[in-house]
């Protein structure tokens, strides 16, 4: 799958989030302003910005915060509208999550990564097992949130050393055909390559299933992990809340 190729899938899967149709997945520059109040984008009432290769995504909940949005379409960029420092500084924002970079993986370039750990084991499991919801209780709420792990749809894939859960990591299956991924690991194991070679087991099943690995972070160290594993990245996406 070519670049041009992974990005048009890409924007196909953020179209059919937005609930309305719309001719987002053409290749041509610019932004798509969208009223949604059902959209995928962004939580309700919010809205939901999504930035790939170029060209922007909007939903709004409202024709009244669309045409607010459309005014600032015409003003910036089509990148600088996933910028919520510069977009605030057109349309008055209240609350805003992100923006988080949206990573894409072509199964040509995946990168398998082995365990080095010769103690260390990689099961398949649930979220029911009680070593799994030990590693939960021991993250904090941020990871947690940004790691989404308890919303996983595919089996969960753990690294373990004897009875312990050192990294866990599995995916939501999105409308459209992508494999949205989430991997956590125990804060006090990190920075030895123990996400990756979790996460690599998830990617594979995910590929296996003909899926589009989709990698969504804000952490920097998130992101290298996917970059490790193949995935390169096509944009961002910020949702916020407008300021009345």
């Amino acid at each position: 799958m070519t670049s041009e190729d992974l990005l048009t899938r890409s924007r196909r899967l953020w179209a059919g989030c937005a609930a309305v149709p719309t001719d987002y997945p053409a290749g041509t520059a610019g932004a798509t302003v969208l009223v949604s109040p059902d959209s995928g984008l962004c939580p309700p009432g919010w809205v939901g910005v999504v930035v790939l290769g170029g060209t922007a995504l909007i939903t709004a909940p409202t024709e009244q915060s669309a045409e607010r949005l459309r005014r600032a379409a015409v003003e910036l960029p089509p990148a600088a509208l996933g910028d919520p420092e510069r977009l605030g500084r057109l349309v008055p924002l209240a609350q805003v999550l992100g923006p988080a970079n949206l990573a894409y993986l072509d199964a040509t370039e995946f990168t398998p990564v082995e365990l080095t750990q010769e103690s260390y084991a990689m099961v398949e499991s649930t979220l029911d097992e009680p070593a799994v919801h030990a590693l939960l209780a021991r993250a904090s709420e941020a990871d947690r949130e940004e790691c989404a792990l308890a919303d996983v749809t595919s089996p969960v894939f753990v690294l373990r050393d004897g009875d312990q859960v050192l990294a866990a990591t599995g995916y939501r299956t999105w409308r459209g055909g992508a494999a949205h991924l989430s991997v956590l690991t125990d804060a006090a194991y990190r920075s030895r390559g123990l996400a990756r070679a979790a996460a690599s087991a998830a990617v594979a099943h995910a590929i296996a299933a003909g899926l589009l690995p989709q990698w969504r972070a804000r952490p920097a160290a998130s992101r290298r992990v996917a970059a490790a594993l193949g995935f390169r990245d096509l944009g961002v996406q910020l949702s916020c809340k407008l300021a009345d």
